[in-house]
């Protein structure tokens, strides 16, 4: 059986276009050493490319289903770099970042050649730039909560709080637990990375603070 082979300069193009995108993104995510980083996301781009295409290429009463099986997909590949790790969350940006490279893939095997190009940069953007206003940001103020396990004694929370007000931060309790021989504080914080380190000091040299993770 005599099978035709033809080439589709458009579509080599796309295939192109997307890997250069998905090497854009893949190479900042590496740099910063995250779980999906250079390979993960040109095959992420590259894939949902691939699959637009022959969505397209199919053309099936509902075109879509491809693409909203994609969306699915990705779903699980972004819950995957998701981790909790104590009292924080990492991996969203990450879980993000596949989610976006995916869209740009799906824009570039439909033919949304500025859309593709035009998010890629925003993308980079975000990554980048923004990365270094999240630092400034971050430095200015944030949040901690901080778990402490202290004896069962009243007067060491009435200390904790008093250094906390004369940190000048602002805080609340979120939890006062107690077990067999201790009290489990939750105290959700807010203020200057300084303040809060200079707080997170004084957790580490109180004799009394049996132990604190934040």
């Amino acid at each position: 059986m005599d099978t035709e082979f033809e080439i589709v300069y458009e579509t080599a193009i796309q295939l192109l276009l997307s890997f250069f995108i998905g090497t854009a993104i893949g190479i900042e995510r590496e740099y910063r050493s995250k779980a999906a980083g250079l390979r993960t996301m040109i095959m992420i781009c590259l894939g949902s490319t691939i699959f637009t295409e022959i969505s397209i290429s199919i053309g099936m009463s509902s075109p879509d289903r491809i693409a909203s099986n994609i969306i699915t997909g990705i779903g699980f590949l972004g819950a995957g770099v998701i981790f909790k790790d104590n009292l924080t969350i990492s991996g969203i940006t990450t879980a993000t970042t596949i989610w976006i490279s995916a869209a740009l893939g799906m824009a570039v095997g439909a033919g949304e050649y500025f859309i593709a190009l035009a998010g890629s940069v925003v993308v980079l953007v975000v990554l980048t730039i923004f990365e270094n206003a999240k630092q400034v940001i971050s430095r200015i103020h944030q949040a901690r909560t901080y778990k402490i396990t202290i004896p069962q004694d009243d007067s060491l929370i009435v200390l904790i709080e008093a250094e906390l007000k004369k940190t000048n931060l602002k805080f609340q309790q979120e939890r006062h637990m107690k077990n067999t021989d201790d009290y489990i504080l939750m105290y959700e914080v807010f203020g200057s990375a300084k303040r809060l380190e200079v707080f997170t000091s004084f957790l580490a040299h109180h004799a009394r603070v049996k132990s604190y993770e934040y």
